[in-house]
């Protein structure tokens, strides 16, 4: 099996970096600014070895809404989610959004941490537990397992060990066949080593010596070492925290948000095909071609949502959508997004992308659905076919 990664969720304050310090001896606040306010800013990372043998990595993420952006890179990719609560606060505005992003981002699985038990007495806990159920009904953690713990005390900490064991040793997770591809999330120069670039993997496989390409810019180098929580290895899979160290590359020509893949792999493009799920909490319709803020890998890029059916979309409902990007992105078949609006911020929706380099569609054409329908029901061979087509009338 690859390595599990375990994202937190939850509002600000309301124990996520104090839960994985307590777990794992790991303080993944690693920022002046971050000491100093007491709040999680930027991404963290820790890892965590299970009884059943498995290490799993952890993305500890932002709580404030101010860094909901960097949130929704840190919750790209996860595979179980650590969605967490203070329970002498209950559900708060940035519990709803980081719960909404962690749907529309596809995570199927994960486990409720009620923080601070220390700070509530039994009947105040229970309450908080129903709540939380009533929330959560009908959603992929209605019938999660729910834990509270005190990161003060310990009490708790055990059991949530024997509940990340279980859901690691009992759940299917899928490969992530394909190229490699690591979307970045750190850029920085290291003396007598050069430049360094972090992520986490998220398909694929690739080693020490290998060429490698920065997508879009496609500059391409050779990786001259390799990293993994702090240890040298030759290879490195989908799935782990990754440090790559690239030859002939300054830091000027790498920036967050870029990918990292094997060379010839993806088809950088300022459109993409989707399916987009309109958020029922959004207050009015959104109307064709508003401006919006499209966050896919570590990436936020400014493009427009074209309604190919319908002049708006109501609040829940679903659209088959092409997105116009302000700048280039190399996507994948089967990437999720998310759309924030373009002010005021807030998360309105997101969904999954079909083709990351298709040829603009004109709207309102009865193409359109069958080229959608066939995304959604057609065989793997049937959509390479359609690409390949498209590609060529496209002329890429």
């Amino acid at each position: 099996m690859r390595e599990i990664v375990l994202g937190t969720a939850g509002h600000v304050d309301h124990g996520k970096t104090s839960l994985v310090r307590a777990l794992t001896g790991i303080d993944t606040d690693r920022l002046k600014e971050e000491k100093k306010r007491g709040i999680t800013i930027e991404l963290g990372f820790a890892f965590l070895d299970l009884p059943c043998g498995h290490r799993l990595g952890i993305i500890d993420v932002p709580g404030h809404e101010r860094f909901v952006k960097n949130m929704v890179a840190g919750a790209t990719g996860i595979d179980l989610l650590a969605f967490v609560i203070a329970a002498d606060e209950g559900i708060m505005p940035q519990t709803r959004e980081h719960f909404e992003i962690c749907r529309l981002l596809g995570v199927k699985r994960g486990l409720v941490i009620l923080t601070k038990k220390d700070m509530v007495d039994a009947e105040w806990l229970a309450l908080v537990q129903e709540d939380v159920r009533q929330f959560l009904a009908g959603s992929f953690l209605a019938d999660a397992p729910m834990v509270a713990v005190s990161s003060t005390t310990g009490e708790g900490l055990d059991e949530v060990r024997k509940v990340l064991d279980t859901l690691v040793r009992t759940s299917e997770f899928s490969e992530a066949h394909g190229p490699f591809r690591l979307p970045v999330d750190r850029v920085f120069s290291m003396k007598g080593f050069g430049v360094v670039v972090t992520g986490t993997s998220i398909s694929g496989r690739i080693g020490v010596g290998e060429d490698i390409t920065v997508y879009p810019q496609g500059h391409t180098a050779k990786i001259r070492g390799i990293q993994v929580h702090g240890q040298d290895v030759e290879l490195v899979e989908a799935g782990k925290r990754t440090a790559i160290n690239i030859q002939g590359l300054d830091t000027e020509m790498i920036a967050r948000g870029n990918m990292l893949a094997t060379p010839g792999t993806l088809a950088p493009s300022y459109l993409l095909d989707g399916d987009f799920f309109y958020l029922s909490s959004c207050a009015k319709p959104l109307k064709n071609r508003s401006r919006v803020r499209v966050h896919i890998g570590t990436a936020e890029i400014m493009g427009r949502i074209v309604l190919l059916e319908d002049e708006e979309l109501a609040p829940g409902s679903r659209a088959n959508v092409q997105i116009l990007l302000e700048e280039p992105f190399g996507a994948w078949p089967g990437d999720r997004y998310v759309v924030r609006s373009y002010s005021p911020v807030a998360t309105i929706g997101g969904g999954g992308i079909w083709n990351g380099s298709p040829p603009k569609r004109r709207r309102f054409k009865e193409a359109n659905s069958e080229i959608f329908g066939l995304y959604q029901e057609g065989s793997p061979e049937d959509i390479s076919l359609l690409h390949l087509r498209e590609a060529g009338v496209a002329g890429l």
